[in-house]
């Protein structure tokens, strides 16, 4: 990694087939290529789902990473592991054996028609704020002047997110 590399928060979810391998597929899929140095992996939680269809549980999880990648590259990248886990995107938010979401990269603010940063219904969902609030509470999100925890801790409790395992799932922290 040169010194260049940015920090950017991925969150990954899965409610198909077996989710616990799939969380772990993902990362090594991503992490195959360089351009990607994994710092760390968040607690797994399994959550209700939120809007769509009638489906099971997802098991949710956030990953930092350094990266000299630009934001659109990672997405590209992002999105090319989930075509390789075979992902399928029949309904809007319908069950999937892998979502990976570019949450947060660096400070950087954009708004294409591919990519949003930072993700757009991030303060919205505690199935990320939750994991994203594990490995970074203070990070600050982008065009704002709250942290991840605070974003959080404004929010209701939210019974739908429940812990499942801890953070030695991908082999850091």
């Amino acid at each position: 990694m040169n010194r260049t590399a940015r920090k950017a928060y991925l969150a990954l979810g899965t409610n198909l087939g077996d989710r616990l391998a799939n969380l772990k597929r993902a990362p090594e899929l991503l992490l195959a290529e360089p351009g990607l140095e994994l710092e760390a992996c968040s607690n797994i939680y399994e959550t209700e789902p939120v809007g769509g269809p009638d489906q099971g549980p997802f098991l949710n999880a956030c990953l930092s990473v350094k990266t000299d990648l630009s934001p659109v590259t990672l997405l590209l990248r992002m999105l090319a592991v989930e075509e390789k886990m075979k992902r399928v995107r029949e309904k809007r938010w319908g069950p999937r054996i892998i979502d990976l979401d570019l949450l947060i990269y660096e400070a950087t603010i954009m708004n294409t028609p591919l990519l949003q940063l930072p993700h757009p219904r991030l303060a919205e969902r505690d199935f990320v704020l939750i994991p994203l609030a594990n490995i970074a509470p203070g990070l600050l999100v982008p065009g704002g002047n709250r942290t991840v925890q605070e974003i959080l801790d404004r929010r209701k409790e939210n019974p739908g997110v429940k812990f499942y395992r801890p953070s030695d799932w991908c082999g850091t922290r």
